[in-house]
């Protein structure tokens, strides 16, 4: 049974209203001191999570002493891009930062909106579009809270209070059940994916481990022609020149649908030390994603990057793959650790970089192996092929069915 014809059926030929939400909820009203709450209390959109009764990272603290209070029943919506589809129920009081929005139903509503079906109707594409469309600023754009408060939502019988909370009750036990299948399959699938991962892992590590006289070593800065790093630009810009941070990273490939931009002027002026070319790597220097690295295409170009990433630009006879594959090792990660090992903050700076040794064999044995990796590659990371597609697949179809059941008729057009 498809959810159209489902829905017809349970609303039995029953009127759906569409209402503003700001008709039937509001933004929290109330605020509350960050030391009154615990780390597991406070959301941020870093620890905000996607599914219903998520929970939040404790590590992740608040950086300003007053927060915006949220109570059980509030649904929390990331505020700023690129978190504005990021969604959460509350099951519990606490705080949340500027970045997070609270909606919570007026008491005088609550007789015939649940918070389940508010939070699914703001969890669907439709509205993740509406926000997107209406959100507003340029350099780290945010969603538009009078237009969040604008989006019309249906409401079922809204003669009848308790009809329609049965209704709603129905479609959201339809979608909590499909929830808890996709996130067993997507958790077995995952778990497989990850044994995979390490499976690559170690076999990756072996093809680039030699013993000692075996192969020459170089430290980066011989065989590079330029190691630096980008600059975070005054302005960013709806479009021009694509702008690549660590967020557009995906699976050790860059993103094209998740740049910024920034003007053509400050590209080539302000930005000019960072003008990325083909087959440049990016390498991650600061913070949680230290060490993840891509290789620049060329259909990407033109293009620049920020201050958290390196640039590092091969000689020539190199295999950028090569050095590629090297830079993600087991031998790299330990490098990394023993430059932090008592900081909070894992960084590298540009002469640690450079002085990163690495194992050079003759050129068509640099293509032997990044052949083989690549392979490898294809099976555990490629989001076109194996578990990350199947995975990637399972999410498409729950929110599919989602969207479906929640596909009430739109509102009628006056003659």
């Amino acid at each position: 049974m498809s959810g159209m014809n489902f829905l017809e059926r349970l609303l039995d030929g029953a009127e759906v209203e569409w209402k503003a939400l700001g008709e039937v909820a509001e933004y929290s009203p109330t605020r509350i001191d960050a030391a009154e709450i615990d780390a597991t209390s406070f959301v941020g959109v870093d620890n905000l999570t996607a599914n219903k009764g998520g929970r939040v990272d404790a590590s992740y603290l608040p950086n300003t002493a007053r927060l915006t209070a949220y109570e059980p029943g509030d649904i929390l919506l990331g505020n700023i891009r690129p978190y504005l589809k990021k969604v959460w129920k509350a099951t519990n009081s606490g705080g949340c930062s500027g970045d997070v929005l609270a909606v919570r139903i007026l008491d005088k509503c609550k007789q015939f909106v649940s918070a389940e079906f508010l939070y699914y109707l703001l969890s669907s594409d439709e509205f993740f579009s509406y926000n997107m469309q209406h959100a507003k600023g340029a350099k780290m754009p945010r969603g538009n809270k009078a237009a969040v408060l604008n989006y019309e939502i249906p409401i079922p019988c809204p003669d009848n209070p308790d009809r329609s909370l049965a209704i709603q009750a129905e479609i959201v036990r339809i979608l909590d059940t499909f929830t808890e299948l996709t996130a067993e399959l997507t958790a077995e699938l995952t778990a497989e994916l990850t044994a995979r991962k390490k499976q690559y892992h170690y076999y990756r590590d072996r093809l680039l481990t030699f013993e000692d006289g075996e192969v020459e070593w170089k430290p980066l800065k011989e065989v590079t022609t330029l190691i630096t790093k980008g600059t975070t630009p005054k302005v960013f810009t709806d479009s021009g020149i694509n702008f690549v941070k660590i967020e557009s990273f995906d699976n050790g490939r860059i993103d094209p649908t998740k740049f910024m931009f920034v003007s053509n002027e400050a590209h080539s002026k302000e930005l000019k030390r960072s003008i990325l070319e083909s087959n440049d790597i990016l390498f991650a220097i600061a913070g949680a994603t230290i060490g993840k690295c891509a290789v620049v295409e060329q259909i990407i170009l033109p293009a620049n990057t920020n201050q958290a990433l390196a640039i590092i630009r091969l000689g020539e006879g190199i295999n950028v793959k090569f050095v590629f594959y090297c830079l993600q090792t087991t031998a790299m990660k330990e490098y990394i650790a023993k430059y932090n090992k008592a900081s909070a903050q894992p960084n590298l700076n540009l002469q640690q970089i450079s002085d990163f040794r690495i194992p050079f064999p003759p050129l068509t044995e640099q293509t032997r192996i990044v052949s083989i990796l690549d392979k490898f590659d294809a099976l555990t990371n490629s989001i076109s092929a194996g578990l990350p597609r199947e995975i990637e697949l399972r999410q498409q179809q729950y929110e599919y069915y989602r969207d479906l059941l929640l596909s009430f008729p739109p509102p009628l057009t006056p003659p």
